[in-house]
């Protein structure tokens, strides 16, 4: 048990860099930063796994031996208490008045009615009736055997708890995607329909629980002050049989209302805009997209983003990467400008406005290397390969022309909804083994392990002399209340002191 509790305060303060220093699998551009930030320090904390902590090798080990720590102190107590419970109570003290508790009295009932009314009180308890050596008789009586039990029932839940916590780390899934809310769908088919995925250790992407989801619209109320006050997105959803039938069914998602389907929940995390771009080119040819830009601040949904394109009908790659277009910059719900300068003062869309640079040349899209969706390759920008034409601020149907005739207009903007998927096979055994610990430890602190003996003497002259003695055998609080509750009973008043 020592060492059990050691590895228990070696797991709380293994866990504490967790919570301290950015985690890996949370936010990877966190932990770059504060390795760049700190240099030496950083790397150091890097080299022995301080932003993967829960997946390091030495918290892993802490895990794996208080598992077996627990196990090893179980079995043991386990055997012991089965053997406890068969066992008799024990014998009945010589010297009763030596016990904590204590009393004695006189009365003419013979030892066997003493005895008699002895048992019939202590009905419930666990009692051995014993002839004694002088005559007498007397009953060992004993009291409080779910203690142990529930001490035993908290601490093998607890060891439930880690194993189901150990196979969750291994069977989990969970992913974020980013939805426009325009009857747009999502399916849980594959890890490429994700923004972003964490799968558990024995997870590789290709079994995961089918179904769809379609995102109708989206509807956010904001208090005066730009407080959020409740978001809903009206979705639909396909699992099982409903695939194969094509047969939708309607749920209102909320937050902290998750959708739970086929063993996986979806949670509705936020919400943002897509500003619709149309590039219109000097051949007459169109392209017109809608891309989710990034919130920047969470009161005002004041977002940034990139908005790329390729000009059609152009398959000279070296050509192709000449007349790139991306649109980029700010997007305000409710504008505010002043001075040109671009900022959103309320998040709903009541005055959506753009302010645009844009760009030509070579994006970067055909290096091979990864490109986040929401902003440029700054380095082509400083290499003199991706040059700004235009910069200009745009409300819903603003056009800008560049020097060779291209069209940028502003259309409009939708919605997008975040969503995330988690899935966790062990969620309600996690749910049983942590209520179980509840129930365990309670039932731990409230019962109390007592003994009580009753022995009734002959006293030579026809009487019989009764003595009554009990003992916690853990402690003895509140045991003195209980047992002058019963020793005033079974030394009755109509018994001579």
């Amino acid at each position: 048990m020592r060492t059990a509790l050691i590895l228990l305060f070696l797991l709380a303060l293994a866990a504490m860099p967790g919570a301290l220093l950015p985690q890996r699998s949370l936010n990877l551009p966190r932990v770059n930063d504060y390795i760049a930030a700190h240099g030496w320090w950083g790397r150091l904390l890097d080299r022995f796994e301080f932003f993967d902590v829960y997946a390091s090798v030495w918290f892993s080990a802490i895990y794996l031996l208080l598992f077996i720590s627990l196990v090893g102190c179980l079995l043991p107590r386990t055997f012991d208490y089965a053997k406890a419970a068969r066992a008799k109570p024990v014998l009945t003290p010589r010297n009763l008045s030596r016990l904590p508790h204590h009393g004695t009295a006189t009365t003419d009932d013979t030892p066997e009615q003493v005895l008699a009314a002895a048992k019939t009180r202590l009905k419930g308890w666990r009692l051995v009736e014993r002839a004694e050596d002088d005559g007498g008789r007397s009953v060992s009586a004993e009291r409080g055997y779910l203690r142990e039990a529930g001490n035993l029932v908290f601490h093998f839940a607890m060891l439930g708890l880690i194993v189901a916590l150990a196979i969750g780390k291994m069977l989990n899934y969970e992913g974020q995607v980013i939805v426009l809310a325009d009857g747009s769908q999502f399916c849980n088919s594959g890890t490429a329909g994700y923004d972003s995925f964490r799968p558990g250790l024995r997870v590789d992407g290709t079994d995961l629980d089918p179904f769809c989801v379609r995102v109708n619209s989206f509807e956010a109320k904001y208090l005066p002050n730009g407080q959020a006050d409740q978001f809903t997105a009206k979705i639909d959803y396909q699992a099982g049989a409903d695939l194969d039938a094509d047969t939708w069914r309607p749920y209102e998602l909320r937050v902290n209302d998750p959708l739970r389907v086929v063993g996986d929940r979806v949670y509705l995390l936020g919400q943002g805009y897509a500003p619709t771009f149309t590039v219109t080119f000097p051949d007459g040819q169109s392209r017109t997209q809608t891309i989710q830009w990034r919130t920047v601040d969470p009161l005002t949904l004041l977002s940034e983003g990139a908005t790329k394109f390729d000009p059609p009908g152009v398959t000279d790659p070296a050509e192709r990467r000449k007349r790139q277009i991306a649109v980029t910059g700010l997007f305000a719900p409710t504008a505010q400008i002043t001075d040109r300068l671009l900022t959103s003062v309320y998040p709903d869309l009541r005055d959506p406005a753009v302010a645009v640079d844009v760009m030509r040349g070579d994006l970067g899209t055909e290096s091979g290397r990864s490109q986040s969706i929401f902003e440029i390759d700054r380095s082509l920008v400083d290499d003199g390969r991706l040059t700004r034409v235009a910069r200009e601020n745009l409300k819903p149907g603003g056009v800008i022309t560049l020097d060779d005739g291209t069209r940028v207009s502003f259309d409009g903007v939708r919605r997008w909804v975040s969503l995330q998927v988690s899935h966790d096979p062990t969620q309600l055994w996690v749910l049983v083994c942590a209520l179980t610990m509840i129930l365990g430890l309670g039932v731990s602190l409230t019962v109390k392990r007592r003994r009580l003996w009753v022995r009734a003497t002959p006293d030579g002259e026809g009487r019989t002399v009764v003595r009554v003695g009990g003992l916690a055998r853990t402690d003895q609080a509140g045991y003195g209340e209980e047992f002058n509750r019963i020793a005033a009973q079974l030394l009755s008043p109509r018994r001579v002191p």
